[in-house]
Formats: C-alpha cells, structure tokens, sequence
C-alpha cells in the first residue's frame, strides 16, 4: 500500500561498493568460457562461488559441479573454484588425467604462497578462519605440518605452537576485519615475535564490503544482505551491520526470502549484498521493497573498485588455440 502524505517517507539505503568482486567475476567468467572452448559437460569441484544463483545458472549452461575429483570422469575438463585448493588436489588431477583450469582468486593464491614461504623458513603458522570451509581447507593444504587453525578469540588463547619466537599469522580472506585484527591482538600479546603478511590477507572487497554496510547500518531500522548461508563474507556482513548499529539484520538470497514481518514499524531499510552475488539478485530485493511502499533509494558509496584479474592462463591458451584453428579453418575453405 502506497504512504500518505502524513506517513514519515520510506527510504532504502544501498551500499556500494555490493556484490562481485574482480575475484569472483573471474571465476564465474572462467567457466562460462571454458564451456565457450570446450563445450559441456565443463566439472567444476565444489561450488565455483557461494552463492545459488550463480550455481544454478552455470549448471543450466552446462556445468557440472561436483565435491571432489574422483568424481570427474577421467580426461575431463575440471574448474577449481575461486575458494583454492590444497596440492594434493592438483596431483589428483593429474593422476586422472584431467584438463584443469585453476580459477583460485589471486587473493587467495597470496595467501598460499605466503603459507609456503612461511613454512619453508621452519616456522608455525597460525590462520585465523573458519573449520570447513573451502579456503581454508586448499590454504592448509599448503603447508599441513605447520598450520594451526584459529577460530576467533578463545582458540587464540589456547593455540600451541614448537615456538613461540618463530610463529606467524595468516587469514581467510573474507573474515571480520574487526574480528580479525582483534584476534590478531590476542595472539601477539601471546607471541610479541608474531609475524604477519606483508599486506592485509583479507581482500579489499571483503574489507569494503563492511565499511560500506557500516556506513548505511546506523541509519537503517533493517538491512538486508543477500547471500547465500555458505558464504563467509555475506554473513559476516550481517554481523558487521548489527555490530554498526542496525535494528536488525537478515541474510536472504533472493526477494523471496525477506518476510513482510520484518517491515512493521520501519523506515529506513539498508540493502547490500555479499561478494559473490550478482546485481540482478539485489534489483530484485529493492523491486520487492518498492511494492510496498520503499520507493525512495539513495546509494550510499564510501569506495570505488577497479580491479580486473586476467581469467587463468590455461584458459587464455586455449581460447586463442581455438580461435587459431578455427581461422585456419576458415582460410582453408576460402582456398579450396
């Protein structure tokens, strides 16, 4: 039901930067092309991205997404998600005979070559993540003799290490900021000598993400974040946005999701969506919040984002491969 006039106005507040990243866009990118180059059935080990939407669609195109590799038919084309892998998934593959394309983020792939370095000096490494998930299972795998898992402060009080003058730090990429640096405390006051990456390991769109729910939280009575449940960085934006002052805070994949129950006695809704959503989930969330009455939407911007990655080079090769081919094809018919 449209306001009246004597109605306080009903506003949507959306934070940008939202919704994918350089990262994710590349991954989701990776497979499209390589059904393009390939043709389908292209496996992809686990979820390229978290989220539904995306999964559901690539699997329409051709996808086929599958935990692990065993599963992928011997000789087949295998995508490995943006989240990274551990080498011994990389030696499976290739044991089976698998075309691989690696989509890892190169964020991620920083992190695991900071774990090698780190390992190949003799020194423990702590990561700060999440048990489970995928990026931390591919970035443990990198060096599992000399990783110590940490999950928040209470682990970081009770981590053990061979020695505490030679232990360093690394995290999952889409974590809490606070909550990281706040671990991040705890262990050094434990360990003075901690070492850490030469830049954040967080990602910059992980870290602006939160600065940009933080910025429409305080004004907002309800936020909304779409996402889906598995994904680290969405649901910490719903944390954030509480922490920052939210009335409330739901994590939804789609407009579907949001309960009307959730709109009594609000006025100023805040929307965002995590890194690995596309934009069209969103317009859908402020079409549905328009409906009833939120017509009024301010975008909120606190960040600008740049950053491109190249897709992954076997990808690259294989696409001029074909593209050579096919116009060698071509001058041959034009020469018969």
């Amino acid at each position: 039901m449209p306001t009246t006039a004597a109605e306080p106005s009903k506003r949507v507040l959306v934070a940008k930067p939202r919704g994918y990243c350089a990262g994710v866009d590349r991954a989701v990118i990776t497979v499209e092309k390589a059904l393009e180059v390939y043709g389908p059935p292209v496996y992809v080990r686990k979820q390229i991205v978290h989220n539904a939407h995306v999964v559901r669609t690539l699997e329409a195109a051709g996808a086929v997404f599958v935990e692990e590799t065993e599963e992928v038919p011997e000789g087949a084309t295998v995508v490995f998600s943006a989240h990274g892998v551990a080498p011994t998934v990389h030696a499976e593959a290739k044991a089976r005979r698998l075309t691989t394309i690696d989509a890892t983020c190169p964020l991620v792939t920083k992190v695991h070559l900071e774990a090698r370095r780190f390992a190949a000096e003799d020194v423990d490494i702590v990561l700060i993540g999440h048990e489970g998930h995928e990026e931390v299972v591919g970035t443990t795998g990198q060096a599992p003799e000399r990783i110590h898992l940490v999950d928040g402060l209470e682990e970081a009080a009770t981590v053990q290490v061979r020695d505490p003058e030679k232990v360093a730090y690394l995290s999952q990429t889409t974590l809490s900021v606070d909550e990281t640096e706040a671990t991040v405390a705890a262990l050094r006051t434990r360990f003075p000598l901690l070492q850490g990456p030469p830049s954040a390991d967080i990602c910059y769109a992980t870290q602006n993400r939160q600065v940009a729910v933080k910025e429409i939280a305080a004004e907002a009575d309800l936020v909304l974040v779409v996402g889906s449940r598995n994904s680290s960085n969405s649901v910490r934006l719903v944390e954030v946005a509480l922490d920052a002052g939210a009335g409330a805070a739901h994590l939804v994949d789609d407009a579907s999701f949001v309960e009307e129950g959730w709109l009594e006695g609000v006025r100023t809704v805040g929307v965002t969506s995590g890194a690995s959503v596309p934009e069209v989930l969103v317009l859908g969330v402020l079409d549905w919040l328009a409906e009833r009455g939120y017509g009024d939407v301010q975008e909120v911007e606190s960040a600008q984002e740049h950053l491109v990655f190249a897709l992954p080079p076997e990808l690259r090769r294989a696409e001029r491969a074909k593209q050579d081919s096919a116009e060698r094809e071509k001058a041959a018919g034009a020469g018969a």
